[in-house]
């Protein structure tokens, strides 16, 4: 129970020091006076890489059967001064999306300057898909690749996955729904929040969940309890067994149902 709490702790405090002070005083959902907008469209080829980093703000991606990705950025700040600070930057090329905050170099003079960034991504399903440092949640369409997401400060929600997912380092409740378990399996860790997996099949996997802080749920057909259940520990297998799903460290109840199924009284 102690390693859980300090693992909260550590994480809580990680991610204060790495945001402005403005940014922890607030949630950041409304946008300032003085605003800057962007909008440009960039060709992707199919299983292209897209990464978001370093955002001041909440993160909404949508997904369609398309091959170009529309980035849509919103920057708002007290005055037009303050705007000069902390932009953002677009990396594009035929296999790659870059979106991330600019790495000032003038950090101090721009260091207590509140400016609030919207990012929306319009992007193809087929893709590679990586969150990290973003203070505002992260709500995502429907992905068919590998997903990775670290470092949020809020909720993380994903319409679907299908492949390999990596959730670690989050300040909020995790859900994802999984339609295809790919061969490296799903690892979540560090999540000061509850965890919600959702499967759209029948699953044949191995469960590993430590360190939890709260109740484990796995609502799904065929679960064999494999060595002894506890509060903090819980080993099962669902179906035949063999894809791995790890989950550890997580501050809230931990949740595995089946896509659509009523939550537990």
């Amino acid at each position: 129970m102690k390693k859980l709490f300090l693992l909260s702790l550590t994480l809580m405090v990680a991610l204060a020091l790495s945001l402005p002070a403005a940014a922890q005083r607030g949630r950041w959902e409304d946008d300032l006076p003085e605003k800057d907008e962007f909008h440009q469209t960039y060709q992707l080829s199919t299983g292209a890489r897209v990464e978001l980093r370093g955002i001041n703000g909440g993160v909404e991606i949508e997904t369609a059967n398309v091959s170009t990705a529309q980035v849509d950025i919103v920057r708002s700040a007290r005055t037009r001064e303050d705007l000069e600070f902390q932009k953002i930057i677009v990396d594009h090329t035929p296999t790659s999306l870059v979106v991330r905050g600019e790495n000032e170099r003038d950090g101090w003079r721009g260091r207590n300057r509140e400016v609030r960034q919207r990012v929306t991504l319009r992007i193809p399903r087929q893709v590679e898909f990586v969150a990290s440092g973003i203070n505002g949640r992260v709500r995502s369409g429907e992905i068919d690749g590998s997903l990775r997401i670290d470092g949020i400060n809020g909720s993380v929600e994903v319409a679907q996955a299908a492949g390999h997912a990596t959730i670690s380092g989050i300040n909020g409740r995790v859900t994802v729904t999984i339609a295809r378990l790919g061969d490296r399996g799903i690892d979540v860790s560090g999540v000061n929040g509850g965890v919600e997996l959702k499967f759209t099949d029948d699953i044949n996997a191995d469960l590993d969940v430590t360190g939890c802080n709260g109740s484990v749920y796995a609502d799904m057909p065929n679960v064999t309890i494999l060595g002894k259940l506890s509060r903090q520990n819980f080993r099962a297998r669902i179906g035949s067994g063999g894809t791995r799903i790890a989950v550890d460290g997580v501050n809230g109840r931990v949740r595995l149902s089946r896509a659509g199924a009523s939550e537990p009284r």
